[in-house]
């Protein structure tokens, strides 16, 4: 009889060797009554745990281990729901009162406290008597001395202190294990993680390191014959009284925002058809009204009123600030959420089904998440915190995990590899397509590492488990969690590591297991960037246009996706999307729906891309095995998509419940974790068989959900993401000025570069002008002329690189006062420094003022800012005979102070040259037949690695006549690392190809031709 009651998993980050699965599963193999989770001021595994012991049927306590500033160690141990909302408190107020990741617990906190907890007294030596009359005064009753003998030379002196304190103090002792791994064989591994957490080798971490491989769960046979009957007996007595259990945990919705006089259900309606007047003017229509109804009947029985109530009031509170903000996922595009204001998606131009992931059969909270520009977020996170309180509100957390990587640096470092031994390891990761530990060996090989050596072979064996351990505890990018109550008492909260931020001890899986309600408030940079488009347009044309009065389903705008003009449109600017976009041809908004989830890893990895596009181009017959299959997959002409259509085919096509679809669901979001689905696979198959498809269907269906487990993407997601790239897109076909400014006033963001769109602006036709002290402003702005059709674009302060935000409002609140008549007008009114004064100078900003960059430093040079009795003296001087700059250094100098330069591409100044090497430009390039040899030289302005190309590159290349899209296979990229790398003039020679709309130059050589550029930088956006 014994139930461990003193456990530590790898949740107590690096103190531990095993996950609280592995601990529950082997107490429950040995027979223990019940184990104790017990981490360090933490709960942060008991989730885990909770559902293993209910898998395995055993008892499972929830506990932590709690160590006062002076060194007082108790074991807390919750006996009730009551005892574990205090030990949440508890926990949290020691967290709140250290930096992130640490704790600080004063002694006198324990003072009214945790009085439904039993303690476990951990005592180090027998001065500790004060310590046990100090406990007994407060705890008596509920309190135990805990004895932890591990064989380590000091058993015996234990058990008299733990005897002579028990006599003295009349307290009752406990045995306890204070386990730190399930099985023995995990000794090194905490070794090693004791040598990462005091960040020295294993060789030098002496007396800190455990003496014996003791600290695992023991045969209750082994503790009988060390411990004492009585002892073993007690601590199945105190787990007896430790009955709460996390099925315990009721979440409630937070109230407050239903008005007196109206139930959550009745404000719901109110709010929704309010919003459906707005929506709809005249009439609401019958089949919209039908939809709202079902929706808020269904929601009633439910009862979600509070959720969408929550995100509601979100929204509501962004729009009254002018923040843009957009929600998505599954309940999102409903009719309810449509007239709340959450989405701009009109629930009619697509088919997600609002039952799909609300239902009465599951029984789970709905799926919205709301995305806000990105530089105004912290607004709303921070009117959460006000609105709730911060004992009811915290971020979700992420537990940041070992990646291969990872571990082999920290293994190494604890293994004794010196830095460049660890260089050379980490190089044997380069460019992989898998992170797979068992293909170690054969990858140390190839950088010259021994693999049957003993130290390599004890190092993979230790990376290879480590792998997945966690290793702290992050925030979630956006995740809330709000109670009705305190919901310290649900959770622990602890601080993040941003200033004014607080983080629960849960991440999202946890909070799914147990119903929690979480609110994702989520950061993206294309709102903000439209957002701004907007308020140009706007401002150029007087008009007010809004995100959600943007014209649908314009022919022109769907145009522009066929031609994959799409620099800078959300989600179908990148490489892949773009080769994409002449292929599928989006002419409605549904096609653009598919384009922007078809270009995921989850359909190329499950290979749907090419038969998609076949039977879209009608190169292949739609069929279906049956036709319950066609209901699923008609909208994606026969081809799953999305995860919810693979949810639905495992339902009706192999006879899975919904509780085993939603299973299936979680599976397929462990994103990068695909043995998640090994065990759906045989009853799949069986289900398949037993209802007559073919043994090639099953084959491809599994397939695609393996692919869907490398991420595939929800329908209803898709459906937002694909309302955002559209309205970006109108905003770049229609007002191309205004777009512009507003991704650059966004910056940084997105996949291209400044320099590159201009560029494309200046090639739709939109005039940009120079940056200028005269007439700029921080942001890039739009000035028209009553002359001119379309507004021109006016370059931004901000591009100045050094120049501050603080430096640029000083310059304005001057010019504001009046006009700068002059350089010298200028210095002495604005008060900047020499520094910034200078950054605008290189950047040719003072030009109007005071002519070539030559002329701006000389009269700089002519002025002192310091003289304050010579502030209103203007001397005149003669105009110094300078040499104007040349344009090669008036080139060199805007790339160098701004990025980007409206003069001639540095490429025309070396035409000459290329055309006597026979090197051809991009318009000749791009005018090639298929397969012609190719020889191109430009700048490289964008390198991307993804994922899902087995390491495949794209290049954008660009010269003065145009831009060509390069592919790098990964055979060429590294037969030509060094160019591949390192070039900013790249030389590619390859082969052409045009093939349905799509152009790209094959690489097959590369060469480095930089140095032609002298000392001229070019900025690339590189992503992998």
């Amino acid at each position: 009889m014994y139930a461990e009651l003193h456990a530590l998993s790898n949740f107590s980050f690096l103190k531990s060797a095993s996950f609280p699965e592995e601990l529950v599963e082997q107490a429950a193999k040995l027979g223990y009554r019940a184990i104790a989770i017990t981490d360090e001021c933490s709960v942060a595994g008991v989730v885990r745990a909770h559902e293993a012991a209910r898998k395995h049927h055993i008892p499972l306590i929830i506990g932590a281990t709690l160590t006062c500033t002076d060194g007082l160690t108790l074991i807390a141990l919750a006996r009730s729901r009551h005892g574990y909302g205090q030990l949440c408190r508890s926990i949290t107020r020691a967290r709140r009162a250290a930096d992130k990741g640490t704790f600080s617990l004063e002694r006198t906190w324990l003072d009214g406290t945790l009085d439904d907890c039993c303690l476990i007294w951990l005592s180090k030596d027998c001065r500790d008597e004060a310590d046990g009359r100090w406990l007994r005064e407060r705890f008596s009753g509920r309190l135990w001395i805990g004895v932890e003998l591990h064989h380590d030379g000091h058993d015996r002196e234990h058990l008299h202190r733990a005897q002579t304190l028990s006599s003295t103090l009349n307290l009752p002792i406990t045995a306890c294990g204070g386990v730190l791994m399930h099985a023995r064989e995990r000794k090194s591994l905490l070794d090693v993680l004791t040598a990462i957490r005091l960040r020295m080798p294993v060789s030098e971490c002496g007396y800190a390191l455990e003496p014996n491989r003791d600290r695992h769960l023991h045969g209750v046979k082994v503790l009988a014959a060390r411990y004492p009957g009585e002892w073993l007996a007690e601590s199945v007595r105190i787990a007896e009284q430790c009955r709460f259990s996390l099925d315990e945990i009721k979440y409630q919705f937070p109230a407050e925002l239903v008005p007196e006089g109206h139930t959550a259900a009745t404000w719901l309606r109110k709010l929704s058809y309010e919003g459906a007047h707005e929506r709809w003017p005249e009439e609401i229509p019958e089949h919209v009204q039908t939809l709202l109804e079902h929706e808020l009947t269904l929601i009633a029985e439910l009862r979600y009123e509070h959720f969408f109530l929550t995100v509601h009031d979100l929204v509501r509170f962004a729009k009254a600030r002018a923040i843009l903000c957009q929600g998505r996922g599954s309940a999102a595009n409903s009719v309810v959420c449509y007239c709340l204001g959450i989405t701009i998606v009109d629930p009619s131009r697509q088919s997600v089904l609002f039952e799909r992931f609300v239902s009465k059969e599951r029984h789970e909270p709905p799926d919205i998440d709301v995305d806000f520009e990105h530089e105004r977020r912290e607004e709303v996170m921070q009117y959460l915190y006000r609105q709730y309180g911060r004992h009811r509100a915290g971020l979700a957390a992420t537990v940041i995990t070992y990646r291969l990587r990872s571990a082999l640096r920290d293994v190494g470092k604890a293994l004794g590899f010196d830095l460049l031994q660890i260089e050379r390891l980490l190089g044997a990761l380069a460019r992989r397509e898998t992170e797979d530990p068992q293909e170690l060996p054969r990858w140390l090989a190839e950088v010259g590492f021994d693999a049957s050596n003993p130290l390599i072979e004890r190092l993979m064996q230790l990376v290879a488990e480590i792998v997945g351990f966690p290793r702290h505890l992050s925030q979630h990018v956006g995740g809330f969690v709000i109670a009705a109550d305190r919901l310290d008492e649900l959770v622990p909260i602890e601080n993040a590591s941003m200033q004014d931020r607080t983080v629960i001890q849960w991440d999202k899986d946890d909070l799914e297991s147990l119903g929690l309600l979480k609110v994702d408030v989520l950061a993206l940079g294309m709102l903000s960037a439209i957002r701004k488009t907007l308020d140009l347009h706007n401002g150029a044309t007087g008009g007010s246009l809004t995100m959600g009065t943007i014209p649908t389903e314009d022919p022109a705008t769907y145009e522009m996706f066929c031609r994959a003009d799409t620099v800078g449109v959300f989600q179908i600017e990148s490489r892949a999307q773009m080769s994409m976009l002449p292929r599928l041809k989006p002419r409605e908004f549904y096609d653009l729906v598919v384009e922007i989830g078809l270009v995921r890893p989850g359909p190329i990895v499950g290979d749907m891309v090419h038969p998609y596009l076949r039977r879209r181009m009608e190169l292949e017959p739609i069929t279906y095995p049956s036709e319950a299959v066609r209901r699923v997959l008609q909208r994606t002409l026969g081809i799953p998509i999305w995860q919810e259509q693979a949810m639905e085919l495992a339902v009706v096509a192999a006879g899975f419940t919904l509780g085993e679809a939603d299973a299936l669901r979680r599976a397929m979001a462990a994103w990068r974790r695909h043995g998640n689905l090994d065990a759906f696979h045989e009853k799949l198959l069986r289900g398949l068989r037993e209802r007559g498809y073919s043994e090639l269907f099953a084959d491809q269906l599994w397939r695609q959900l393996q692919g869907f487990s490398a991420y595939g993407f929800p329908e209803s997601h898709a459906a937002s993401f694909a309302a955002i790239a559209y309205a970006s897109g109108w905003l770049k076909c229609h007002s191309p000025a205004a777009f512009a400014g507003g991704l650059i006033n966004s910056q940084p963001m997105g996949f291209y570069t400044p320099s590159h769109i201009v560029r494309d602006a200046r090639e739709h036709g939109v005039e940009v002008r120079a940056i200028d002290v005269t007439q700029s402003e921080w942001d890039c702005t739009l000035e028209v002329d009553a002359s001119e059709r379309s507004p021109a674009l006016r370059l931004g302060l901000r591009l100045v690189k050094g120049l501050s935000e603080a430096a640029v409002d000083a310059l304005l609140n001057a010019r504001r006062a009046r006009p700068f008549a002059d350089t010298a007008d200028l210095v002495r009114r604005s008060l900047l420094s020499r520094r910034d004064l200078e950054l605008l100078a290189g950047a040719n900003a003072l030009s109007t003022l005071a002519g070539n960059r030559h002329h701006a430093a000389w009269a700089l040079a002519g002025v002192d800012t310091e003289l304050a009795l010579l502030a209103q003296a203007s001397p005149k001087e003669a105009t110094p005979l300078l040499r104007a700059p040349s344009e090669g250094q008036n080139i060199l100098a805007d790339f160098r102070s701004t990025g980007l330069s409206l003069r001639r591409h540095p490429l025309a100044l070396l035409r000459d040259r290329l055309i006597r090497r026979g090197i051809q430009s991009a318009s000749e390039v791009l005018k090639s037949h298929n397969g012609a040899d190719v020889r191109f030289v430009g700048l490289v302005t964008l390198r991307q690695s993804p994922s899902t190309a087995k390491h495949t590159t794209f290049m954008t290349v660009e010269d003065e006549t145009g831009i060509v899209q390069v592919i790098v296979w990964n055979h060429v990229a590294q037969d030509y690392r060094a160019a591949f790398l390192g070039s900013s003039l790249l030389e590619v020679r390859g082969k052409f190809q045009h093939e349905s709309g799509v152009k790209h130059l094959i690489a097959l050589a590369l060469f480095d031709h930089t140095r032609w550029l002298g000392v001229l930088k070019v900025p690339s956006r590189d992503f992998h």
